[in-house]
């Protein structure tokens, strides 16, 4: 009996995932392939001609190919913001869990609020113009790395801590210095969780619209999710362009899941156990 009931619940939870997630796909890959008056309807209608290599093409092309640009700066920002967040976040959370004390104490409480307080843009703005990185990549990548940063130390610190100190201990006797603890013994072990910082860090950055919009305004310096806007007015809206754009936009984050969805809750849940 409580196996039959266990089975319907299951059952109920993946109807109710394959609504909340197919239905939406559904909808935009069927609005991606349609011509312009009929993806005006918005609505689940079978396409009745399929330009989808016109679809496509009209993207690319939009803006002298700016979704090209937008996917260089994307992967520039992306892979930036995550090796600083990787190597600070790992070198901070292990300093953080080997030295516990007044200060770590303060610091611990700094990384939580890093995660409950919201980010204050006008303040950030205002920072930026100060050092001269308003409006450029690498001020991005520092606004992506200070908002990303307190998730990936908690992450490490909880993996950390099953980590016996004994072997810095033996590390330290062997002649290791700090810097060669770190990179030669610790950082090894912290494969699984690293890989699951890398994967969501890339995933939430790579999509992030709010901090493009706001600290990298301009054609120049576009990232994918800002060329959403190139299909949108004030008096129309070509929704076939539109979510053949999200469409291509959604491609890398989704492939990466896919493949690595195992090594993320694996990180995940050695992270939780051991911590």
């Amino acid at each position: 009996m409580r196996s039959l009931k266990r089975a319907g619940a299951e059952g109920v939870a993946l109807l109710a995932a394959a609504v909340v997630f197919l239905v939406p796909f559904s909808f935009m890959l069927l609005t991606a392939v349609k011509d312009d008056v009929q993806s005006a309807d918005l609505d689940f209608s079978w396409p009745t001609s399929w330009p989808i290599v016109r679809n496509f093409v009209e993207v690319v092309q939009a803006r002298d190919f700016i979704l090209l640009r937008a996917y260089v700066n994307s992967v520039v920002v992306t892979v930036a913001s995550v090796a600083i967040i990787v190597i600070v976040g790992a070198m901070a959370a292990f300093v953080l869990q080997r030295r516990a004390g007044r200060v770590g104490a303060v610091a611990n409480f700094l990384v939580l609020t890093g995660l409950i307080i919201p980010p204050a843009v006008v303040p950030t703005i205002w920072l930026l113009q100060a050092i001269g990185l308003f409006k450029t990549l690498p001020g991005l990548v520092l606004v992506e790395v200070a908002f990303g940063l307190a998730y990936a130390m908690l992450l490490f610190r909880a993996f950390i801590a099953a980590i016996p100190r004994e072997l810095d201990q033996a590390a330290m006797i062997d002649g290791c210095g700090a810097l060669s603890l770190f990179f030669r013994v610790i950082f090894p072990l912290l494969r699984p969780v690293t890989i699951t910082v890398i994967l969501t860090s890339s995933v939430r950055i790579f999509n992030d619209f709010v901090n493009p919009l706001y600290f990298l305004p301009g054609d120049e310096n576009a990232t994918v999710q800002v060329t959403l806007y190139n299909f949108q007015s004030q008096y129309s809206t070509q929704w076939n362009l539109l979510f053949m754009d999200i469409v291509l936009i959604t491609i890398p984050p989704l492939l990466a899941f896919v493949f690595f969805n195992r090594k993320i809750v694996a990180g995940l849940t050695a992270g939780s156990i051991k911590g």
